[in-house]
């Protein structure tokens, strides 16, 4: 089988995780490999068969039935550390879990590195590394940059995960197994692309970009998911523009909702800036991405589940009016971080 990738349309936050272990619930039948890309500067949320809510900022969300093998591939960035708790609370087998040889270590150096430059405050940075990480990539033991670059050859207690992953994931798509990308942050906060540099992250964030930090090539691939949400979020602090910002509180009365729907980063655990729904950047990832599906999540601050299916109900004007804007139908809905809907009865082919 060939290679489905999940990335985000806005800033982050969008429900990739979600739409990532649904897409491997999907393939029961067959073997399953989720390659999680970028680092630990953002969190993939999910729900396993039991209810329990994960915030997982290493392992990728779409490990949480313990079915498929993991992947970290050339392109990753790993904060030991927090991948060898998350291995150890998922109580994910250890023998499916493979780490390419050339994948990043995030080290302390990298995070003080980022403390020290004031990235937390001047652009909203969650501190974890992945920028520094990068940069000592990139300078190539360059004299004058003082952070050294580690490889995960390089860090002994990962020694038991290494592997040739470019080979192994080639090999077993040629064995009939799905591979799914797992995507990190969103097109908003893309390094080249995203259009708000210097307010971005510091790796490309588009399906081309995971897909090279995968070590895959394009012919592989016949499925690119674009993952988007009715309103938009950006991390606390001076994290950039964020077209139309409004509040929670604001929020909640458009849904008709009187309970507190405040969310807070799963990183720094600060509360996120929240705008209404932009569709000018969503062309402009939808350019960037080619999508073949497009999710739409948090329809729950828009309407209630229950009037989605009626014509008229305020979730599907919504849903249509955005369809409009951006020129693209939308394929799924969600209204909570445990579903995805088919809108209007798209007619979505699976692999």
């Amino acid at each position: 089988m060939p290679i489905s990738i999940v990335v985000g349309g806005q800033f982050g936050s969008e429900g990739k995780g979600k739409v990532v272990l649904e897409k491997v619930r999907q393939h029961q039948k067959s073997a399953k490999i989720v390659v999680r890309v970028g680092g630990t500067n953002s969190g993939h949320t999910a729900y396993d068969r039991q209810g329990r809510r994960w915030a997982l900022r290493q392992m990728p969300a779409g490990c949480l039935d313990r079915d498929v093998t993991v992947v970290f591939p050339p392109g990753s960035y790993i904060d030991p550390q927090i991948l060898l708790t998350e291995i150890e609370e998922l109580r994910f087998p250890k023998d499916r879990i493979f780490i390419s040889r050339y994948a990043r270590i995030i080290t302390d150096e990298a995070k003080a590195w980022e403390r020290a430059g004031n990235l937390c405050d001047s652009i909203g940075s969650t501190g974890s590394g992945v920028g520094g990480a990068v940069m000592a990539s990139v300078a190539r033991g360059s004299k004058n940059f003082k952070l050294a670059a580690l490889e995960a050859q390089d860090w002994e207690p990962l020694s038991r995960f290494l592997s040739d992953t470019t080979d192994l994931l080639t090999k077993r798509l040629r064995s009939d197994a799905r591979v799914i990308i797992e995507g990190s942050q969103g097109f908003g906060l893309s390094l080249l692309d995203g259009g708000y540099w210097p307010k971005a992250t510091s790796r490309s964030t588009t399906a081309a970009a995971a897909l090279a930090e995968a070590g895959m090539s394009p012919m592989d691939v016949d499925e690119v998911i674009l993952v988007l949400r009715t309103f938009p979020i950006r991390v606390a602090g001076h994290s950039g523009p964020l077209r139309d910002e409004t509040s929670w509180e604001k929020v909640a009365k458009i849904a008709g909702r009187t309970d507190d729907i405040s969310e807070y980063s799963t990183a720094t655990k600060r509360l996120r800036r929240v705008g209404r729904f932009d569709a000018d950047l969503v062309r402009r990832a939808i350019s960037a991405n080619n999508p073949t599906q497009i999710v739409l999540n948090h329809l729950d601050y828009i309407d209630d589940r229950n009037m989605h299916s009626e014509p008229q109900s305020i979730g599907q004007k919504f849903v249509n009016d955005i369809e409009r804007k951006i020129g693209r139908s939308i394929n799924y809905v969600g209204f909570s971080g445990k579903d995805l809907t088919p809108h209007n009865n798209h007619r979505v082919t699976h692999a």
